[in-house]
């Protein structure tokens, strides 16, 4: 209210009671299985698959899921939740020492790991034990700070490669200071957490990898002899120049002659280590800060070792001594070791978890919307454990309103399999699940591209997405523009009697037609049976009703607490109405007026005074939903002519 003092003009604003209700997302689909590597029961958003390769791996042969999860993309899908679970997998780890050769204070541990959502991750799996850490002096301080580089690499062909490095500069132990390496490292790497069991004084540090001399007193007045000694004997090398180089100008020489040596080398393994080394200059050149020298043996070839040293030496201890060496012989990288995979193919206990500590497929309880779930490792399991996994999914999906995929047994892979299945399977009936039939064919990228057999959870679930994306979640994900893509065959081939014999059981039939080739002919949830007789007989009606029921739910919250009388129920009316009559307009409802197709009621009669006095409000929704045409008649009559009588 304006509090009016002089004369004069006041202007106010008024609400106009409008409050845009959005539409939730319909197709963000969520994967549970074990995968060779990333985060251990935590829910992992994957835009792309390229982004599944980078968190789990990508395809991997012990993983029904990679193959659905690719298919899910290839097939339409934009979004997925991937939750990794394990059994009896282990992390790569490795502890760092301030001291040249270890044996020292222990500065920190390293885990192959992430942070998610503010908390360690760790990440087991035998890919761990390809991280490698490097620490150097290189900083803005060199007596007190140091350089982490974290480094995946790869051997492929007899060359080993960098597949990602992160780098952390100017770190310090001491963890009153905002660059402590714990924070900062575990705040900022997707690949290793760091942590130690004991306090470390603060003014100390990790050892530095390669070889790390002490600081450079003078330049040799005329060209000397060092020898280095890489696991196979002192090897010597001779530095010559002119005159007498400053130092940065002297480092290159070192570096080539240093190089020159592995001519001796009697292995492979020696001269990579030696014909591959470089020579760095530590420091700034002051006395503060003097100039020391960093030699790091070479490491392209396949049997380069982390645990390498380089020593070095001369037969003139005042050349020695003026370079500041034979300096400190340490690793070339800290490696992480002790990863182990598990047992991929996991069981029914990892895979539904625990609700209270948010594993296995309560781990989702950390994702805030999920509309489709797939549990393609589920169809390999026991009987027992494939309808109890199932059971326990489809209960949890219809809480969070979304909709659960059930895949079949690889061999039910004929009519009377698949009718046995569903007959031994009837509990399994929901208007919140699905089946499909057959199983599908597609290139396996781990074994020659033949073909392999894939639950078919993955290419529906993409196939929903890209039907509601293009026409909408009313419209059945079904029919000759529901085409399979990579889907090279089917488990069975369907005839039309055959597919009657499905069809009334609730199973979704996928069929082979020609020129229209793999596409899926069925659109019922497994309450679809005609003999149950249910409201909820189609996927399209179902997924569109908790579609609206997601939406309101969010959209609506803004309700709790206001003044429950006629305004608000009014401004219900109105915000509810506008975006019923959205969809309407979209094609989402029958009639050809919005009083055909839904209606929006809120008010006294829906709400009574004892209703209001016990602090509820009711709105009821309703709709006329689309349904499918399933079956199309077509009525042929023979006419006589044009007879004149």
């Amino acid at each position: 209210m304006v509090q009016v003092s002089f004369p004069g003009v006041y202007i106010q604003e008024k609400a106009s009671g409008v409050r845009t209700i959005t539409g939730v997302a319909t197709s963000i689909a969520a994967f549970v299985d074990a995968f060779p590597r990333g985060p251990l029961d935590e829910a992992v958003q994957c835009l792309s698959f390229a982004d599944f390769q980078r968190e789990f791996g990508g395809i991997h042969g012990d993983s029904p899921a990679s193959y659905g999860i690719k298919q899910f993309f290839q097939n339409g899908g934009s979004e997925c939740w991937v939750v990794r679970v394990a059994d009896g997998a282990t992390t790569s780890e490795v502890t760092v020492d301030d001291t040249a050769g270890a044996g020292g204070t222990v500065m920190f541990r390293a885990r192959a790991g992430r942070q998610i959502r503010g908390e360690i991750a760790v990440n087991p799996g035998e890919w761990g034990d390809s991280l490698m850490l490097e620490v150097d002096y290189d900083s803005t301080d060199p007596a007190a700070l140091f350089n982490l580089i974290v480094t995946e690499v790869a051997v492929s062909n007899g060359r080993r490669s960098v597949l990602r490095t992160e780098t952390f500069r100017n770190l310090t132990m001491d963890p009153a200071q905002p660059n402590h390496a714990l924070a900062v490292v575990n705040a900022g790497s997707r690949l290793v957490q760091l942590d130690n069991s004991a306090a470390v004084a603060p003014f100390t540090r990790p050892a530095a990898t390669g070889t790390l001399g002490g600081p450079v007193v003078s330049i040799p007045a005329s060209p000397f002899d060092l020898t280095v000694d890489a696991g196979g004997g002192a090897r010597s090398f001779n530095v010559v120049y002119t005159g007498t180089p400053d130092l940065p100008t002297l480092r290159p020489l070192i570096e080539n002659a240093l190089r020159g040596a592995s001519a001796a080398a009697t292995t492979d393994a020696e001269r990579a280590l030696i014909a591959g080394a470089t020579v760095r200059l530590i420091g700034r050149g002051t006395a503060a800060s003097p100039f020391r020298l960093l030699f790091s043996a070479g490491r392209g070839g396949s049997a380069f070792s982390p645990a390498a040293t380089l020593t070095l030496g001369s037969s003139v201890p005042a050349t020695l001594t003026a370079l500041g060496l034979p300096g400190a012989a340490n690793v070339q990288q800290y490696a992480l070791t002790g990863g182990g995979d598990g047992t991929m193919p996991v069981g029914a206990t990892p895979i539904t978890g625990n609700l209270a500590a948010k594993t296995g497929l309560y781990a989702l309880e950390d994702v805030d919307l999920v509309n489709i779930l797939c549990l393609p490792r589920v169809a390999e399991l026991s009987a027992t454990d494939m309808n109890a996994v199932y059971s326990e999914a489809t209960t949890y999906i219809a809480g969070r309103r979304g909709f659960l995929l059930i895949d079949i047994p690889e061999l039910t892979a004929s009519l009377d399999a698949m009718q046995t299945w569903l007959a031994q399977n009837d509990s399994l009936r929901s208007r919140d699940a699905a089946v499909y039939f057959p199983r599908t064919f597609c290139p396996d990228p781990v074994n020659g591209n033949r073909l392999r057999s894939i639950a078919a959870s993955g290419t529906v679930a993409g196939l929903y997405a890209r039907t509601d994306a293009a026409r909408g979640v009313w419209k059945a994900p079904a029919g000759t523009e529901a085409r399979l893509e990579n889907v090279q065959a089917l488990a069975y081939t369907l005839t039309d009697l055959q597919n009657g014999a499905l069809n009334p059981l609730g199973v979704n039939c996928l069929r082979t037609f020609p020129i229209f080739s793999h596409i899926c002919w069925g659109a019922r949830t497994l309450d679809g049976a005609d003999q149950l007789a249910s409201e909820w007989k189609y996927i399209p009606i179902r997924r569109l009703a908790l579609f609206i029921e997601e939406s309101l739910f969010r959209g609506t919250k803004w309700v709790v607490f206001e003044p429950n009388d006629e305004p608000l129920w009014a401004q219900i009316r109105l915000n509810v109405g506008v975006f019923m009559n959205g969809l309407f307009r979209q094609g989402a409802f029958q009639g050809s007026t919005p009083q055909e197709a839904y209606f929006v009621k809120c008010d006294k009669e829906t709400t009574t005074q004892a209703d209001r006095n016990l602090g509820i409000v009711n709105i009821e929704v309703g709709f006329a939903p689309l349904k499918p045409a399933e079956f199309v008649v077509i009525t042929i009559q023979q006419i006589a002519g044009d007879l004149q009588v």
